[in-house]
């Protein structure tokens, strides 16, 4: 990746921005310039012009639909003078489909209004009284209508009494009860209220409209009225569909006017300016230079200079990052995004990611029969799934691959030749394997996570951070160590020292560059070096999961045929079937999600910072069918 900086004369800016879009690798450096007389912002009528125009083309595509990238087939400069057509042509389109937006506006409201109308009357559709009597209270007696929860109904039925008044429950629906209270005027109005509050009593005004009128009678108006603004609102539509068709192309091509004009929009925290002399910012590909270069040649009508160096270490921090390409590496690369972007410079985990998924996977999870499913599953599915499908045609395939190995076929372990072994028959075999790969997991992960602070520059974290050579000695040494003790007895002379003399360096390192009291640093060196310890040793029998899975897919597939030998034929077939769904939806999820914690805690976390930021070319967004 380059910095660049292209100086180019003003008048030429929206065709330079109009070029870095097409060839989609330029990332735009939004940093202040580092030349205070390149302190100019030009065009800034263009991008007030460009946000006017844009704001009322969006105002209509809420009424009308007008594609976002339509197809471009004449790429062109779009200069001030046309954008600002644009900008009154979209004025007068708006002023015109505005009313269609006020014609629905009061559409809505009114359809409001009758369904809050049709709300209330459902409410009060069982009160066999004039309702007109109960909008205000009388000389004498009070009215209370409303909602009150069902279990607090019998409470406040006692406590109303208490207060001379009675309540008659009218309507229950769902979990409330519609009641009404009544009872006569004087001291206790104001002890009933608090009563009515503890209660939950929620008051259901009583339109006017409802007075001196039969329910029956007012639904039958309401459904009138509601038919009448359906009415209204298929008239409606039916004007704008033909206000759209007449418009249609005059909004396609202000759309694609402001697409045109979009990318020196877009570059404008970018560009920088003195006098009549521009200047653009941002990073490109090395690999895109020669490319771009061309372009712009071809393109600027005014002298221009392009020039470019390597980025500074103080800016590796905001470099982009090109994300992977590869139509095989795309599901990994989107669970890779879903912890993070590396930075550049860092190794991209993608590669490494997908190779040591497929294989947790598959051996997690090796039957022939059930991978052809979920491989089959991935291409029935990969219009739904997106780019997913192919994750799931790959895992398939790598549970099939290791079915074979295993010789299983839906749980079926005799109808296949095993080419190597199951893991049932050999548990402790599995064991073994599943440590040997943790150690080899975790020591690739800490050269990873060595190369990528040394190619950064931090020496020291390379040779004492976190996983760093230090930290990959005493590990090597205390595996070394451990095998040596499980084959002879002994832990051995050379390990141990290569632990002592690790460990002793990491403390040293850590008493150093801690700023505390003698008595502080004793117990956070005690503390971070016992840490270390326990550390590497968890993490690796954390592998341990990738054995015992295997083992719990064996036995839970032995189980399912084991409960089917109990049935007869038919009870037999149905329970294998049924077994081989659980196993695949429960089991194959929990796998899954296994693998996934052993990526990002055992393997990410080590070696991956995931603070990049991905490589986000200025583009120009246009349909599939225009041409350039």
């Amino acid at each position: 990746m380059k910095h660049v900086r292209l100086l180019v004369m003003a008048d030429d800016l929206p065709q330079a921005s109009l070029t870095l879009a097409e060839t989609e690798s330029f990332h735009p450096d939004d940093r202040p310039p580092e030349v205070q007389a390149l302190a100019g912002a030009p065009g800034r009528d263009y991008r007030e012009r460009y946000r006017q125009a844009a704001t009322r083309l969006d105002k209509i595509a809420k009424l009308v639909d007008v594609p976002a990238a339509p197809p471009i087939d004449q790429v062109h400069v779009v200069h001030p003078d046309e954008l600002a057509a644009v900008s009154i042509l979209l004025r007068e389109r708006w002023e015109d489909a505005s009313r269609f937006e006020e014609a629905f506006r009061r559409l809505d409201e009114e359809e409001r209004f009758v369904r809050d109308q049709e709300a209330a009357l459902d409410n009060f559709a069982n009160l066999k009284i004039d309702l007109g009597k109960l909008r205000s209270k009388t000389r004498f007696l009070d009215f209370y209508v409303g909602i009150v929860p069902r279990e607090n109904v019998s409470r406040l039925e006692g406590a109303v009494q208490l207060a001379d008044h009675i309540l008659f429950n009218y309507l229950e629906r769902g979990d409330s009860a519609h009641v009404i209270i009544v009872g006569p005027r004087g001291e206790r109005e104001a002890q009933l209220g608090s009563v009515l509050a503890s209660a939950g009593f929620q008051a259901l005004p009583i339109p006017s409209d409802f007075t001196d009128m039969d329910p029956a009678a007012k639904r039958e108006e309401l459904a009138t009225r509601r038919a009448e603004l359906a009415g209204q609102r298929d008239t409606l539509r039916t004007e704008l569909a033909q206000w759209e068709r007449t418009h249609r192309e005059t909004l396609l091509d202000a759309r694609r006017t402001l697409l045109l004009a979009e990318p020196f929009v877009t570059l404008d925290p970018s560009i920088h300016s003195a006098g009549q002399l521009a200047m653009l910012a941002g990073w490109v590909p090395l690999r895109a230079l020669p490319s771009l270069a061309e372009r712009l040649e071809v393109s600027l009508a005014m002298p221009f200079d392009l020039s470019f160096r390597d980025p500074r270490p103080d800016e590796r921090p905001l470099v982009p990052t090109v994300p992977v390409k590869n139509r095989w590496l795309a599901p990994f690369a989107m669970l890779v995004k879903q912890y993070g972007i590396p930075q550049y410079g860092e190794v991209d985990p993608t590669p490494l990611f997908a190779a040591t998924f497929l294989l947790m996977f598959g051996s997690m999870f090796g039957d022939v029969g059930q991978g052809a499913v979920i491989a089959g599953a991935g291409w029935y599915f990969r219009d739904k799934l997106g780019r997913f499908w192919l994750f799931g045609i790959m895992a398939g395939v790598s549970s099939v691959f290791f079915g074979f190995l295993y010789g299983s076929i839906f749980g079926y372990e005799e109808l296949l030749p095993a080419l190597w072994t199951s893991p049932i028959h050999q548990p402790i075999l599995m064991l073994q394997i599943a440590l040997g790969y943790g150690v080899v997991f975790i020591m690739v992960a800490c050269l990873l996570a060595i190369y990528n602070r040394w190619v950064v520059g931090n020496i020291a974290g390379a040779w004492f951070g976190h996983h760093g050579i230090v930290n990959l000695v005493f590990y090597l040494s205390l595996v070394w160590g451990g095998l040596s003790l499980a084959g002879s007895g002994e832990f051995g002379g050379l390990p141990t020292l290569l632990v002592l003399t690790s460990l002793g360096a990491l403390a040293v390192y850590g008493w150093r560059h801690l700023d505390a009291p003698a008595g502080e640093k004793v117990l956070v060196v005690f503390i971070e070096t016992l840490e270390t310890i326990i550390g590497y040793v968890s993490n690796t029998l954390s592998f341990l999961r990738v054995a015992a899975f295997s083992l719990n897919h064996a036995a839970l597939s032995l189980a399912v045929l084991t409960l089917a030998d109990m049935m007869g034929m038919t009870g037999h077939v149905l329970t294998v079937i049924l077994g081989n769904l659980f196993v695949l939806v429960l089991e194959g999820g929990i796998v899954a999600i296994q693998v996934m914690r052993l990526e990002y805690y055992e393997g990410f976390s080590r070696y991956f910072s995931g603070e990049g930021h991905e490589f986000a070319p200025l583009k120009l967004r246009r349909g599939a069918s225009g041409a350039g």
